[in-house]
């Protein structure tokens, strides 16, 4: 790094310290398990709220999940999509690039995946894998790498003016923590497919994959699209700070539509049915 570059970044972190001294201070509640659940549950019947009103207003929005392995970003996507419908909140966790694909501009498979009118898209990962993953382990050039920082900023300035809200979420996990996940999949067999040939090399390239994260943000965090980071060696505390954050984001009012009338249910005809035992029933292994 030349002496004014390194003189700049030390100004900047000294500003973002002075302004992070200004922010007031507020006691975090302390979770109990019951304290948890009540506090997603509050919050999750906002995420509906936001829902119908992202629908109603014909909003587009896309939030991006980002941070290492076992930081936490699957289980507070899980919980944010719990209850919302699929129509409109939409996951999108893309896979490695095609042959095809490899040949395009980078942005461009994600470009097809960004939300239309009344959508919100989570990214589980997004196009900033080039600045993370493919940095680290060697799958793109370095011209690539550097294009991408350079592109990244005017690219997201481009879905900023189209009309679509962009909000970054970077998960930080500590390298003990991350180390006690990868343990606990290691011993669950139900967890075992996380723990791919790419997830296991990452978990020796600590100090890596650290010096590619600051890099991306120092070229990535702008104040028009800045990332916000999650602290989530917790990751109840993680999910809730982060949906209760992401709400906060916008300005929605309480549209969710009133139940309908059941009204009263007819009485079903009388028909002559086939008999039950005419048909393939599961094999009753388990009953009340």
């Amino acid at each position: 790094m030349s002496a004014g570059k390194a003189k700049h970044t030390a100004k900047a972190s000294k500003e973002l310290k002075k302004a992070a001294k200004s922010v007031p201070k507020t006691s975090p509640i302390k979770l109990s398990g019951k304290r948890y659940d009540e506090e997603l549950s509050r919050l999750q019947v906002e995420l509906i709220k936001l829902q119908e009103w992202v629908k109603l207003e014909g909003l587009k929005v896309a939030v991006l999940f980002e941070g290492r392995d076992g930081a936490g970003k699957g289980g507070t996507i899980k919980r944010i999509t719990e209850h919302t419908n699929p129509r409109v909140v939409r996951i999108e966790a893309l896979g490695k690039p095609n042959e095809r694909e490899r040949t395009e501009w980078y942005f461009q498979r994600y470009v097809a995946r960004l939300p239309a009118a009344g959508e919100m898209v989570l990214f589980d990962r997004s196009w900033y894998n080039r600045a993370g993953v493919e940095r680290v382990m060697g799958f793109c050039s370095e011209d690539e790498y550097w294009e991408f920082l350079r592109e990244a900023p005017q690219f997201e300035n481009m879905l900023m003016r189209s009309g679509i809200r962009l909000i970054k979420y970077w998960f930080s996990v500590s390298a003990e923590e991350q180390e006690n996940r990868f343990q606990a999949r290691h011993k669950d067999p139900t967890k075992h497919w996380k723990l791919s040939p790419m997830d296991l090399k990452a978990r020796t390239m600590w100090n890596e994959y650290s010096a590619a994260k600051d890099v991306m943000f120092e070229h990535t965090d702008v104040d028009e699209s800045p990332w916000w980071v999650v602290p989530s060696d917790h990751k109840k505390s993680a999910r809730l700070n982060c949906i209760a954050h992401l709400l906060s984001q916008f300005d929605y009012k309480d549209v969710i539509p009133k139940a309908p009338p059941l009204g009263k249910r007819p009485k079903p005809d009388d028909l002559n049915r086939p008999p039950m035992d005419a048909q393939r029933i599961v094999p009753i292994l388990f009953e009340k």
